[in-house]
């Protein structure tokens, strides 16, 4: 039988059902008596398992049938629902995921699954204790393999450093057991490589090093511009060092193994609660139905589909400007009609490309029952919002800042419940995910109730590095932190820490024509709020000219166009500011900015923009009017040009720049 016409539908039900199996997972860990949820857990294993055996992938097949082994005898309660159970249930979810990735890149899908197996017999046989108690004497079998796991954030983290062209390591440092301060011999290994790269994750973390907390071997992960022999030679010049294995990354086989690999927290005595709430969590039945009311439709043909429209808005556009030229009103109802017509196929392929934002935000649970487990502190995700509608490409490349800024929030924003207790907050650590659409813009905050920023330290970070903080605001400061490299933790975490990501989080959003933000009070806690056009593709903008070149500004960002006076203009710190509504604003001279000769003696104008929490005055030499503009892309030679975010073609055939409000501010 050819099954290779059912292989699309195949993929794509397939990780639809393991997120469904994430998210009931969840659920039945924190309610372990929901029969509705284990047999809804049990319906869509069964699926996965007839899919997979229809279309010959025999080790998912063979993998789901033990899972279902387990949940029968959950179902017929001969087993109870546990913490270490769940944990193994979520191990196969993610080598299914693996599986199901690995098909979808044109392999086979064949990741090892005998210890899986294995696992799944011995908890179907009763024997969990055993098996909790078995699985760190396997974990330390293998010295000479690299103690190590990367998960999904430690892969993005890398892919960002081999784009600047950094390289990637596994370091296994073994240190002589006579060494007698383990830890200050630790101690030296870190700064040591630190003079040359950074370290992102350590194997054990940074508390059992300082405790001296292990044996004689440290893993870690290292980005660094020099060469594996030249990291080995730096750490064998230190004393007490007696084996190095330096090995660099293969993301191929770190993302097939990953999965299937990740390590479980079974030493700990307590394992603490994360909790999940979602403000739609009883909708939950009737949104599964109606996603089977769809139809799964082509991306590529939805991308063509909105090119042709957007061609058809410059030709309307086009015709407009001709017919305004030649006085043909003739014309002018039969304009009128295909305006109405292409606005209304415009509008209709732009919620067609609309997704909710639930698709991005259904990882997050999970994410933050792994991250409770790992860090040891309780911690609850409030998910608001999850049906705010935003444009497919700005969806598809949401999901990594958020990863970084939620466990940004778990690793340092969220206290020790001990901490908390002794602060008299709730001991239970409290994230929030909102979203929702404010204008043409889609607003998602990522907020916690931790300890919030510490701006002496950021200022002590800034003079350290150079930067003069005198004169800025405590806003300008907290933006510091958006620096690459910059870092107020002064212990490294598997988690984060390392001045690795927040740089990441705000080139990805400027990239998506958007802004982040930050708001904090120290013990009360920090909020990223960050402002996302709904769609990349056609937008409402002002045309303006700077010098003799005609641009266009976004409408999003504008507040207002007021009239530019010489003699309204001051200065202070050398900088040039008006008053507008009371308030000091700064001015920003476009054509400097850009280096284009001004022109002397028109009036001008000054377009007022807000961009994040800040206003702007952009002095502008003349006006035009408002249109609607398509937005195409700058091309490779134009793209790394930051003042613009890319062009388009007027009704006369004019190709026009369109500013970037964001980067210009």
């Amino acid at each position: 039988m050819d099954t290779s016409q059912y292989m699309s539908m195949f993929l794509e039900e397939s990780m639809d059902n393991l997120q469904t199996l994430n998210q009931a997972l969840l659920i039945l860990e924190q309610e372990p008596e929901n029969v509705d949820k284990l047999n809804e857990i049990f319906r869509v294993a069964h699926t996965i398992k007839g899919m997979a055996a229809t279309m010959g992938f025999s080790s998912m097949a063979e993998l789901t049938h033990k899972m279902e082994d387990v949940l029968s005898k959950f179902r017929d309660g001969d087993l109870k629902v546990t913490k270490e159970v769940v944990t193994v249930l979520f191990k196969c979810l993610d080598t299914l995921e693996g599986m199901v990735t690995s098909i979808t890149e044109g392999n086979k899908g064949d990741i090892s699954i005998e210890g899986l197996i294995k696992d799944l017999g011995e908890i179907a046989k009763g024997k969990v204790e055993a098996f909790v108690k078995e699985k760190p004497i396997e974990e330390k079998q293998d010295v000479e393999k690299s103690n190590i796991i990367l998960n999904e954030y430690d892969i993005s983290v890398i892919k960002q450093a081999n784009e600047k062209s950094f390289n990637a390591y596994k370091v296994n440092v073994f240190i002589s057991e006579n060494t007698l301060l383990k830890s200050a011999r630790a101690f030296l290994i870190f700064k040591s490589l630190e003079d040359y790269g950074e370290i992102i994750k350590s194997n054990p973390g940074a508390e059992d090093l300082e405790n001296e907390n292990f044996d004689f071997e440290i893993g870690l992960v290292y980005l660094t511009k020099k060469s594996d022999l030249e990291v080995n030679k730096i750490l064998m010049g230190i004393s007490e060092v007696e084996k190095v294995l330096v090995e660099e990354i293969d993301f191929e086989v770190e993302k097939s193994t990953n999965k299937a690999t990740r390590k479980i927290e079974v030493e700990k005595p307590v394992i603490k609660q994360a909790k999940v709430t979602t403000e739609e969590a009883a909708k939950e039945a009737q949104s599964h139905k109606k996603a089977h009311q769809s139809v799964r439709v082509d991306l590529e043909r939805l991308d063509k589909f909105m090119n042709m429209v957007s061609e058809l808005v410059i030709h309307r556009t086009r015709l407009e400007q001709i017919s305004g030229v030649h006085k043909l009103t003739d014309l002018n109802e039969t304009l009128e009609q295909v305006a109405r017509t292409t606005s209304d196929l415009q509008d209709l392929v732009m919620k067609i490309r609309m997704l909710p934002l639930d698709i991005v935000f259904n990882r997050f649970p999970r994410m933050i029952r792994d991250l409770s487990v790992e860090l040891n502190k309780e911690m609850e995700l409030v998910v608001e919002g999850q049906s705010t509608e935003l444009d497919r490409t700005v969806i598809d490349e949401i999901g990594e800042p958020l990863i970084h800024l939620i466990r940004n929030a778990a690793d340092h924003g969220v206290e020790g419940n001990e901490e908390r207790r002794a602060l008299g907050k709730d001991p239970i650590g409290k994230i929030r995910l909102i979203a929702y659409q404010e204008g043409t813009k889609a607003v998602i905050k990522v907020e916690d109730d931790g300890k919030g920023l510490d701006l002496s330290k950021i200022k002590a970070k800034a003079e350290r590095i150079g930067i003069n903080v005198e004169g800025m605001s405590e806003a300008d400061i907290r933006n510091l932190i958006f620096l690459q490299g910059f870092s107020t933790s002064e212990v490294i975490t598997d988690i984060s820490g390392r001045g690795v990501g927040l740089d990441v989080v705000k080139t990805k959003i400027a990239a998506l024509g958007g802004t982040v933000d930050v708001f904090s009070e120290v013990n009360v806690g920090t909020s990223f709020v960050i402002k996302l056009p709904l769609t990349l593709q056609i937008i409402q903008a002002l045309l303006v000219k700077i010098g003799n070149e005609t641009m266009a500004i976004s409408l999003g960002y504008i507040d207002r166009v007021v009239d530019y006076k010489e003699t309204e203009v001051k200065k202070t710190n050398n900088k040039e500011v008006i008053i507008y509504n009371d308030n000091v604003i700064p001015l920003i001279r476009v054509n400097e900015k850009l280096g284009m000769e001004a022109i002397v003696g028109k009036k001008k104008y000054i377009v007022v923009v807000r961009v994040g929490g800040k206003t702007v005055g952009l002095l502008v030499d003349s006006l035009i009017g408002q249109q609607e503009i398509v937005i195409k892309p700058m091309g490779k030679t134009l793209q790394k040009l930051k003042e613009y975010i890319g062009a388009t073609i007027l009704g006369d055939g004019l190709v026009t720049l369109i500013l970037d409000a964001a980067a210009l501010v």
